[in-house]
């Protein structure tokens, strides 16, 4: 087992992400190589940040990584926003996809934060 794999904030990213997929499932075929896509990559992204991120030989690199993970979360919540508004997304799909990234967001900033002050 990979260190990573131990953490909680990557295990919910995983999650994240299966939530990111099995609610762009449903999205129209036309958007397949649009909003589809960049959901999934960068729902994607965050588990595989942390991932990488755990391998830095200082705490500053992993932060670093942690940090785009944020980033990351907040492209997929914009992302669901338009994908709402054209209505691929009901509102209950995007609560629940928001009260996800909210949660992934909080759990970064902490690794984050203890990262930076663990120097």
């Amino acid at each position: 087992m990979f260190n990573f794999e131990k953490l909680d904030v990557w295990q919910k990213a995983i999650e994240f992400a299966d939530l990111i997929y099995a609610n762009t499932r449903s999205f129209p075929t036309e958007e397949r190589f649009g909003l589809t896509t960049q959901l999934r990559r960068a729902a994607v992204s965050i588990s595989s940040n942390i991932a990488e991120g755990s391998s830095r030989s200082s705490k500053v690199d992993f932060a670093r990584f942690v940090e785009i993970a944020g980033g990351s979360v907040f492209e997929v919540v914009s992302e669901c926003f338009v994908a709402r508004r054209q209505n691929f997304l009901t509102d209950d799909h995007f609560l629940k996809i928001y009260a996800a990234a909210e949660e992934e967001s909080r759990m970064l900033s902490g690794l984050r934060r203890s990262l930076l002050t663990a120097r």
